[in-house]
């Protein structure tokens, strides 16, 4: 059987995101358990928001490039910061994009049969908890097994080492873990 393919990624295009860290010990602990993982940064694929009138005129090409990769991906790890108690503009417009379907496609191909783990972090004392709800509701309702499962960082500007490890050794193991866990459920999925 071929390897677990993982799509990893934050919410985030901040050049410094405590959730750009914390993916990072996700797609660690995939990788530790066998999956091949792509981690990409939402900052090198700058979308236009989410318009039918603009989509009728062409899909942009990192729409394109975005959703090739959802589709050659089993499974998905992100790390969603909190936005006001909710999702990121980012994250929803690049869930919105890459849902709609090309010609011949069926509907969320990009998304049925995907395996995710969520995870946050956040400077307030939820470490992004709230937002996680959203994100959940979401990915179940376009067809994401999402873990039930999930890791959030509170007080993340002071969570983390110089060497980007949580100084938290037990949250740090717990969200390395997601990544694995995530790979197993994956794998089974696709036997």
């Amino acid at each position: 059987m071929s390897k677990v393919k993982v799509l990893a990624f934050a919410g985030s295009a901040r050049r410094e995101s405590f959730n750009k860290q914390v993916i990072s010990i996700a797609a660690a602990g995939a990788e530790a358990a066998g999956a091949e993982v792509t981690l990409i940064d939402l900052a090198d694929y700058p979308l236009p928001i989410f318009d039918q009138d603009l989509e009728a005129k062409g899909r942009p090409e990192n729409v394109k490039k975005l959703k090739q990769l959802f589709l050659q991906n089993d499974a998905l790890l992100l790390s969603c910061p909190e936005y006001n108690s909710s999702i990121t503009p980012l994250l929803k417009n690049t869930i919105d994009w890459v849902s709609r379907p090309d010609p011949n496609e069926p509907r969320l191909a990009a998304y049925r049969g995907k395996v995710a783990a969520l995870m946050s972090a956040s400077p307030g004392a939820l470490g992004g908890l709230r937002g996680l709800v959203h994100v959940r509701s979401i990915l179940s309702n376009i067809g994401v097994v999402v873990l039930p499962d999930q890791v959030a960082v509170p007080n993340a500007s002071d969570a983390f080492s110089a060497d980007g490890s949580l100084k938290d050794l037990e949250r740090h193991a717990a969200i390395h873990a997601l990544g694995e866990t995530l790979v197993h459920l994956a794998s089974r999925l696709k036997s």
